[in-house]
């Protein structure tokens, strides 16, 4: 890979943490491509030569934060084995990125962001998709090793295991952060685990 193309695509991930920052703090009406380069520390013409429009900075926004979810999966199976170590491995990491991310329940719960973009739409279902499917297949290799009970669907158990975070995540946005997300996702976890144990 060249200089060139790795200093565009450190440039381009700098300009969407840039601009889930700068949502973090504005919300959607607040993001515009003059805001974000003055992040950045570039003018707004710079910002262009990377990105043609204020949609494809969101679009580069949503690639950095499910980029991260899919490390955290990498990461966590790469640590462990064991497939409840991983799923909690995960579980820690996905919570800790929203924490760290106020934007980001923000943007994937956000009208805005796919009113009248069917393509972003199908583009989030996929990735949210993939997401899941990771979680299945450590569900599943635990059930091969007979430490998760074999009469559960793995495909069922990968969204309940987004139940832990998701709703945790929109009643921390929408409490302005009182709610105790890490501390829910703890004990949820618990039921979570002695749910799928094998006797």
């Amino acid at each position: 890979m060249s200089i060139n193309k790795l200093n565009t695509q450190v440039r381009q991930e700098q300009i969407a943490q840039a601009a889930m920052n700068l949502m973090n703090t504005t919300g959607m009406k607040g993001l515009s491509i003059a805001r974000v380069a003055k992040r950045v520390g570039l003018v707004p013409s710079a910002i262009y030569r990377h990105f043609e429009s204020k949609d494809r900075v969101i679009d580069a926004v949503l690639d950095v934060i499910f980029d991260r979810l899919m490390d955290n999966v990498s990461k966590a199976c790469s640590a462990t084995i064991d497939p409840f170590e991983r799923l909690k491995l995960i579980l820690t990491r996905h919570i800790r990125l929203i924490l760290e991310n106020y934007a980001i329940p923000r943007i994937i719960f956000s009208e805005e962001v796919y009113s009248g973009n069917i393509d972003r739409k199908a583009k989030l279902n996929r990735k949210i998709g993939g997401y899941l499917a990771e979680i299945s297949e450590i569900v599943r290799q635990g059930q091969h090793e007979n430490r998760i009970r074999k009469d559960v669907d793995s495909d069922t158990v990968s969204v309940m295991f987004l139940g832990i975070i998701q709703p945790a995540a929109i009643l921390w946005h929408i409490s302005n952060e009182a709610f105790d997300t890490a501390k829910h996702a703890e004990k949820a976890w618990k039921i979570f685990k002695e749910s799928l144990e094998t006797t």
